[in-house]
């Protein structure tokens, strides 16, 4: 069937909004931004309702919320390198953090977000839609235009990659 009328539309962001948060935020880092880009995905999703094959839609939509995701990213690193003014900054000495002071869990959230930023995309991609956005090997086939054979074998080399360099900052993987 073809197009999305209001009661299955709302059923799928009802279904579809935190996972596909949770999949921008570990893009971005940002949790204002990542629910910009996830409202972004539907409304641009909405515009084309009348297309949209209900098989496909969860493709469609975490696909369509990485671009924008990808595309601010690479935005703000350009961004960086033409710095504003700070208007919240003052002339004071900036006050000084003990790291020893940080609790071990903010260690291992750090650690864990330089090891996802550092995998390659292909592989970081792979692996928060798989678990954090709950898609299938299908749905990340879909929604990255790639083989089920090469999201299982991305999946791995990403968890592989991640165990390493987590163990290289000292910190222990655990399986559930």
């Amino acid at each position: 069937m073809t197009g999305a009328d209001e009661e299955r539309w709302n059923a799928w962001y009802e279904q579809l909004e935190k996972p596909l948060y949770n999949v921008v935020y570990r893009w971005l880092w940002d949790a204002a931004e990542s629910q910009d880009v996830v409202q972004d995905a539907f409304l641009r999703c909405w515009r084309i309702r009348h297309r949209i094959e209900a098989a496909t839609f969860k493709a469609l939509v975490f696909r369509t919320a990485l671009r924008i995701a990808s595309n601010r990213l690479r935005r703000r690193r350009l961004w960086r390198f033409v710095p504003l003014p700070d208007p919240d900054a003052s002339d004071s000495v900036a006050e000084l953090r003990d790291p020893n002071s940080e609790v071990p869990d903010e260690l291992a959230h750090r650690a864990l977000r330089s090891a996802l930023e550092e995998l390659p995309t292909s592989l970081r991609r792979v692996l928060l839609l798989c678990e954090l956005g709950g898609l299938s090997y299908g749905e990340i086939a879909a929604t990255m235009k790639i083989r089920e054979g090469t999201v299982g074998s991305r999946r791995s080399r990403a968890i592989a990659e991640l165990r390493r360099r987590l163990a290289a900052r000292g910190v222990e993987w655990h399986e559930d």
